[in-house]
């Protein structure tokens, strides 16, 4: 057997952060419960001091360092709920950090860094991941004799993490059945899944991850650590192009069940907290709540824990957001169609083929002097996705020469 936390290291964690990080809220959300009639929990490390439960991790590493260690000063490597949790433990520790961070990271992000860290933290923006920002992270750790401080591939990290489910255990005084958790690198489910897999066994503790990046689910699969060769960065808090080799082998061992999520469904729940629930999220921060949909009939009658992991969202991301959500849940559709140059084209186009709720939401068009025809983009937001066969059937009556986008991600992502 190869490395598991263990509870006395899990604890001695908890007992090192007290004073540091806040022990979380774990609520009964009614509207969750109501809908997949059982008892769903939010463990709310959206809540958390630095928003996001990364802070643990980092702190127990850092304060296990020896002074001569911290003396020369420490560097990570993260796409931002980690860095915040660097940034944090240097102001309180004073000690000088080195925060490498993918070009791609957002501002809100970036800037929370530099609030935390003030004049301990020198922030570096380096490539387009959180790998690239990671090779050059390792390069000053070793040209300048500095500690690393992993993300999630470290004994000490996923000891701390692992507070999280410590927490659950101490807050929840009925059995727990099943544990959703968020997965990018795998500090979080290594920590989480050895410690119920240690005191409540019988728990289910299952991973998600976005499908633009699954990379610990792909691994799993084949028996090994697989690097993916691109991924799609919009869950930013769980996009990792390879997981580490501890959480790859703790989740191995542990047998450990692990889904992917499309991100437009991911942005739907990001949504629904945000209305029913007053509650922000980031993208990662709402995996655990898309879960609940794949095991619907299995939760039935039970209790769930969602870890909500962190809430450092852009606003400017919100119409990102709402667009991916649209366009999963089946009401936004974008075409190209080419009009008839003739006057009252567009009226007709309206009039006859728009039902009495679809809108127009974006309207691009150039007109052809020299052509019959002249080709328009277009966007149309239904209120129901049935809607959807209408609308085309009634384009191709009318003679409306279309050409749909959405089934083409080359063409749609140039153009949209």
């Amino acid at each position: 057997m190869g490395y598991l936390p263990s509870v006395l290291n899990i604890i001695n964690a908890k007992r090192n952060l007290k004073n540091i990080v806040d022990t979380t809220a774990l609520t009964l959300n009614k509207r969750l419960s109501e809908k997949y009639q059982c008892n769903v929990y939010l463990k709310r490390e959206d809540l958390q001091i630095v928003r996001s439960y990364k802070i643990r991790g980092a702190y127990n590493k850092m304060s296990s360092l020896t002074s001569e260690q911290l003396a020369k000063g420490v560097v990570c490597a993260s796409a931002g709920n980690h860095a915040q949790g660097v940034a944090y433990s240097c102001q309180v520790l004073q000690v000088d950090g080195v925060i490498y961070m993918p070009n791609t990271t957002p501002k809100q992000k970036v800037q929370q860094v530099k609030l935390f860290g003030k004049e301990k933290v020198q922030i570096v923006l380096t490539g387009d991941t959180f790998d690239e920002a990671f090779a050059a992270a390792m390069r000053d750790c070793e040209e300048n004799n500095k500690t690393f401080i992993h993300p999630f591939d470290d004994e000490k990290v996923i000891e701390g993490q692992a507070t999280v489910a410590f927490e659950i255990d101490q807050e929840f005084s009925k059995s727990i059945d099943y544990v959703f958790v968020p997965v990018g690198g795998g500090g979080l489910i290594s920590g989480v899944a050895g410690y119920f897999n240690e005191v409540h066994p019988n728990t289910r503790v299952i991973g998600s991850e976005p499908e633009g990046a699954s990379a610990m689910k792909n691994s799993l699969e084949v028996g090994e650590i697989e690097t993916l060769s691109s991924i799609d960065k919009f869950v930013d808090g769980a996009a990792v192009q390879r997981v580490g080799n501890l959480n790859f082998e703790i989740c191995k061992q542990l047998g450990l069940e692990i889904i992917t999520l499309p991100e437009g469904k991911i942005c739907t729940n990001i949504l629904e907290l945000y209305n029913f629930d007053a509650i922000v999220v980031e993208p990662a921060g709402a995996m655990s709540i898309t879960m609940l949909d794949y095991y619907k009939e299995e939760i039935k009658g039970k209790n769930v824990i969602c870890v909500l992991s962190g809430s450092n969202n852009d606003i400017t991301r919100t119409e990102e957001i709402k667009e991916r959500s649209l366009l999963y849940e089946g009401l936004k559709h974008y075409f190209i169609i080419r009009f008839p140059q003739r006057s009252g084209a567009l009226k007709d186009f309206v009039g006859e083929i728009l039902g009495p709720n679809d809108d127009i939401t974006l309207f691009e068009y150039r007109k052809k002097t020299t052509r019959e025809k002249g080709p328009a983009l277009i966007g149309i937001e239904l209120q129901n996705k049935e809607d959807f066969e209408g609308l085309v059937m009634r384009m191709k009556e009318q003679g409306f020469n279309a050409e749909y986008l959405n089934d083409n991600p080359n063409l749609f992502q140039y153009l949209i």
